[in-house]
This record gives structure tokens, sequence and C-alpha cells, in this order.
């Protein structure tokens, strides 16, 4: 058997894989609060929440509606997507001319709320939820076994990651947002609707983040607390890609979940500080993070 730095091959690029796949899941999330932090200064803290409401509104359109997992792909983000609208609309927006705080009090808030709501109706328990039947099974080879569904979440994050990237760099719409966090009266003035693009920005950051929930569901159990347990962990992959930084975010994200795969097979003890070390080294020596910019 193959062996490298003293481990098995299948043992490594099995853990490797493991560490994909997690990666695609920070890369997915920190991008969605990279999006609203860059675009709108909000650090939205209810994101955590976002991705939990997106992974039970794909079990409760199963459950209570008989929709399938496309259908639920296709539905859950939009569903979640129409949620941060509403909450953007009506409440968030009154916060922007405030310090940075206020918003971040206000997600907070609201990430409790939600989470607490949907403990008292669904429990704390976890709730199962099952891949599609045409992506059960695994794919064998020498080196590595592959999960089809888990593979297929680390490429559909991948080219949802780089389309958001090509979305907000590359395209008109995209030049209009980031005009309009520059200067909103300068953009307004020539006819653009700058309200509703901030609307539908942080509606499209929220829909990021339930995405994120559908795909994480048959991989993790759906569960009220699913998104708290990992917020902390996106912040931190935010900080160390740059506050803002949409690439920063995804390229990180990948990462950081690889360096975290890794670390458990190596020092098993040190994985579940490993990415908070790295952001303190971070910070230490680069506070705008990697490809963040200095102000």
């Amino acid at each position: 058997m193959i062996m490298i730095l003293g481990m098995p091959l299948p043992v490594l690029t099995g853990q490797l894989l493991i560490g994909l796949i997690n990666g695609s899941f920070y890369a997915l999330l920190s991008l969605g609060l990279a999006v609203i932090f860059g675009l709108l200064r909000v650090v939205n803290f209810a994101h955590g929440a976002f991705y939990m409401l997106g992974a039970f509104s794909a079990w409760m359109l199963g459950q209570y509606l008989g929709i399938g997992f496309w259908g639920a792909l296709l539905l859950a983000p939009l569903i979640v997507g129409l949620v941060g609208a509403v909450v953007e609309r009506t409440m968030l927006r009154r916060l922007y001319e405030l310090d940075h705080l206020y918003g971040l009090l206000f997600t907070f808030g609201l990430a409790l709320l939600l989470e607490g709501l949907f403990q008292h109706f669904f429990g704390a328990s976890g709730k199962p939820f099952s891949a599609p039947a045409e992506m059960k099974g695994v794919v064998r080879t020498d080196f590595v076994t592959v999960p089809i569904y888990r593979g297929w979440v680390v490429i559909a994050s991948l080219l949802l990651c780089l389309g958001t990237w090509a979305l907000i760099e590359k395209t008109k719409i995209g030049s209009y947002l980031r005009a309009a966090t520059e200067d909103a009266t300068l953009v307004q003035a020539f006819g653009v609707n700058v309200p509703l693009l901030l609307t539908l920005t942080y509606a499209f950051g929220c829909a990021l983040a339930g995405i994120a929930g559908v795909l994480a569901a048959p991989v993790f159990q759906v569960s009220p607390t699913m998104g708290s347990n990992l917020i902390i962990i996106i912040f931190a992959v935010v900080v160390v890609g740059g506050m803002g930084s949409i690439l920063g975010a995804i390229a990180t994200g990948y990462l950081l979940g690889i360096v975290e795969g890794m670390t458990k097979v190596f020092y098993p003890e040190a994985a579940n500080i490993a990415i908070f070390i790295i952001m303190a080294v971070v910070l230490m020596l680069r506070p705008a993070g990697l490809f963040g910019k200095e102000s």
C-alpha cells in the first residue's frame, strides 16, 4: 500500500475529501456573508439562521408537500431570499445610517429568535433528510472512495461560488451594486433604484445561505442549532479571507476546510482550533486578511 507521510494513501485522500466537502460549505456560506458585508456593510450574524432556515424549508417542503430534493433545491433558497428581503425592507435598512454595531446586534437577536422558534415548534433533535436516489452510492478507485452526493456538493458549491464572483465582478448589475455602495446618491441620479438593489443584494446573500442549507441537509441532520454551530467558523473564514472580499471568502473557505481536514489526520487534538489559530496569525501579520485591502 502506498504511504505518504506515514499515512496510507486512501486514508489521506479520504480525509482530504472530507476537508474539501466542509470547505465547500465554508466557501458558500462565507461568500454570502462577504457579499452582504462587502456591499451593504452589515455584519450579518443571522447568516447561520438563514442557513438553518434553508435546510428546514427543504425538509418541510418534502414532509408536508411531498416535494423532492431537486424541487426543494430550487424553492427553499427562494423562500429564504424572500424572508431576507422582508427583513431588509422592514427592519434592517433603518440601521444603515447607524454604527455597524447596531446591525450586528439586530442580526444576532434575529438569529436567536429564529433558532428559538424552530426549537419550540420542531424540538432540538435533528431531522433526517435523504439525498436524491440518483445521488446515492459511491465511486471507488485505488486511491479514494467518493460518495456521489458529496462529490456533487463540491462541484455545485464551486460553480455557485464562481458564478457569484462573476456576477458581481464582471457584469453591469455587479458594477451598479459596487457603485451604489460607494455613492448611492450619484447612482440614484442615473435612474438606478438603489433601495431595491440593496434589498436584492441582502436577499441574494440570504438565498446563498439557503442553498448551502439544502445541500447540507442530506450530509448533516436538519436541526435548529445547525447554523449557530457553524457561524463562528464562517466569521473566522471571512476574517482570514478579508472582510468583504468575494474572492477571499471563496478561496479561504476551501483552503481552511482542507487544513481542518488534514489537521484531523496529523494532530486531531488541534482540529477544532486550527482555523482560529490561523485567524489569529493572519490578523497579527495582515489585519485586513489575505485578500482584503488595507484601508
